[in-house]
């Protein structure tokens, strides 16, 4: 989120400076599975319509970003499959997909199909949810490639460094718990991740979602696998029983998969605030400073957007952040 403002705020002319510890493509931001997927089409609110918005820009966003740096991000439109396990699921899919064509306008579709494309996976249906929405993208690759197109528009992006100027706080799961112990209250908490990464070449395939994991097939010849979702846990950055229950799973789900091993595993806690949307305004600690923050399991998909927005709040005095997303939901 930190480097998605800085672009933004570089390309609105101001002087940016990224300063980050832990160096770029660490922590919860470096993974490697990247469903950039939206939410079903019902229940419409403001969070799903900013996202939205968000997903029908990456395309733009990334292709610019990967231009300026020449690096690859890993951003393709993929589109995504999801098997429809019974009759009940059917009729709701089928209800979505009329649902889609007001909220989705022409911009993107939900179908209901009879193939698993170039996919050979069973259905107990045998039809399957294709929607049109949904990118992928390679996380880490995505920071290196931001990181590389920040640096070559004259942008610093350190490791340490004094806050000068506007302060915008994009630290996910540390200013969490900050802002949570000094204000003594839950303003949210990290959920932990642990995915896989395998040898798998289907770099033009779409992306899968079955039992409520994620098949990613990146550009590089891999695909990506995952995540668990964890509140509770121990280690931060290490490996588990859970991953190899994951992998497990994800070896009968797509029989390509079985008898690999990873060739990497990643483990990391993600940002969840507590009312579960992002959070995008004045800092709650310090009230001349700004927060950048949240948006469990869709910061990827929504940070473009939300950078757009912050930026302009602070540059040009467009206030067009969410009602929502401000920090007092949280408070």
């Amino acid at each position: 989120m930190g480097l998605t403002l800085a672009w933004h705020c570089l390309n609105l002319g101001a002087s940016v400076r990224v300063i980050d510890p832990n160096g770029v493509a660490n922590g919860a931001s470096g993974g490697i599975v990247g469903a950039l997927a939206p939410h079903v089409p019902e229940n419409w609110n403001t969070k799903k319509q900013f996202q939205l918005e968000s997903l029908l820009y990456s395309q733009h966003f990334w292709q610019a970003v990967d231009e300026v740096s020449g690096l690859n991000s890993g951003y393709r439109r993929s589109g995504r499959l999801q098997p429809l396990m019974d009759d009940a699921g059917v009729t709701l899919a089928r209800r979505r997909k009329e649902s889609a064509k007001d909220l989705w306008k022409n911009f993107a579709s939900w179908e209901v199909i009879s193939s698993s494309k170039e996919w050979q996976l069973s259905s107990p249906t045998g039809l399957w949810i294709f929607d049109n929405l949904s990118a992928l993208i390679h996380p880490r690759l995505a920071c290196l490639s931001l990181a590389e197109a920040l640096r070559k528009k004259g942008c610093e992006v350190v490791t340490n460094g004094k806050n000068q100027g506007k302060v915008i706080w994009a630290t996910g799961v540390h200013d969490l718990d900050r802002i949570s112990h000094q204000l003594e209250k839950d303003f949210g908490n990290g959920v932990k991740g642990q995915a896989a990464l395998f040898k798998l070449k289907k770099p033009k395939s779409v992306q899968l979602f079955a039992e409520t994991l994620h098949f990613i097939p990146h550009s590089d010849g891999t695909i990506a696998v995952g995540s668990t979702s964890e509140r509770n846990y121990e280690e931060v950055g290490t490996t588990d029983n859970n991953l190899e229950n994951l992998i497990l799973k994800a070896s009968k789900i797509l029989p390509e998969l079985k008898g690999k091993d990873p060739i990497f595993t990643w483990a990391n806690v993600r940002p969840r605030t507590k009312s579960r949307a992002p959070i995008l305004g004045k800092h709650p600690l310090f009230p001349n400073e700004f927060i950048m923050n949240g948006g469990f399991k869709i910061g990827l998909g929504m940070a473009p957007h939300m950078g757009k927005v912050l930026s302009e709040f602070l540059l040009l005095d467009r206030d067009n952040l969410p009602a929502e997303f401000l920090p007092a939901v949280c408070l």
